[in-house]
């Protein structure tokens, strides 16, 4: 049975309505209901960009090693990985370790395995990705997660995970990217917030996601991801997708 790439449950409407005061962004229950829905209409071509990870699994993927999805969410970059080796791997032995520090977002993770008798294949960790163990990997997938972590752990992580991969293993680092000409800037949230209300959020909702993500996503340029992905011994990086501010990068150990 093929994975779903994304698992879609109810649509997102936790801003829809004037709140007092707007709480931090967290990953909790009411997030996790209602995320799939909340990344589709947020993120330009999310389900492009998932299909692609098949991809660089195609090109990247080492027999016997081990896929790492780190801050897995509901799984979907697991899924997509998972959806080519089962095409490739002839007796289904390929592992993927799908980690997140969310219960709710595990357990609807979980769920989807389950649904999909993918429980041989991928394996979940309620942890911070921060804590744990990287080995023999030949592909690593940092989908949107790196830029909820601290700035000053940045840098460890992504040396955790070089020192993690074997010769030739690639991580994909998707990320949303702050712009520091005030130009691009301006240009880029403008087009932005044009696609999210294209999309069917209000202006207020909008505006309520941006202050309780304000303190929580932590974006960076694309030229310091470049330049932190070198630093941590990354012999190649390529930027192989941009929408607005969403970018991509492969980056080869």
């Amino acid at each position: 049975m093929r994975a779903s790439l994304i698992n879609i449950m109810s649509d997102d409407t936790l801003y829809t309505k004037k709140q007092k005061r707007i709480v931090d962004f967290a990953f909790d229950e009411q997030v996790a209901s209602v995320f799939g829905d909340m990344l589709e209409r947020s993120i330009p071509a999310y389900r492009e960009l998932i299909a692609m990870l098949g991809v660089f699994a195609d090109e990247y993927y080492q027999k016997g090693s081990v896929c790492y999805d780190l801050g897995c969410s509901l799984g979907a970059a697991s899924f997509s990985l998972a959806n080519r080796l089962q095409s490739r791997e002839q007796n289904n032995t390929f592992k993927i370790i799908a980690v997140d520090n969310s219960e709710p977002m595990l357990k609807r993770c979980q769920s989807s395995i389950k649904n999909l008798s993918l429980e041989n294949n991928i394996r979940t960790e309620l942890a911070d990705i921060n804590q744990i163990d990287i080995s023999h990997a030949s592909i690593v997938v940092l989908n949107f997660t790196l830029q909820f972590i601290s700035i000053d752990k940045r840098l460890d992580l992504l040396k955790k995970i070089v020192q993690g991969l074997n010769p030739g293993g690639v991580l994909i680092l998707s990320e949303k990217c702050m712009f520091e000409n005030s130009n691009d800037k301006e240009f880029y949230e403008k087009i932005y917030y044009q696609y999210k209300r294209a999309n069917g959020y209000s202006n207020l909702e909008i505006a309520q996601k941006r202050e309780a993500l304000e303190k929580v996503l932590l974006a960076e340029s694309a030229e310091t991801h470049v330049q932190r992905l070198k630093s941590a011994g990354f012999s190649s990086v390529y930027r192989w997708y941009q929408c607005f501010q969403f970018n991509s990068f492969c980056a080869i150990r």
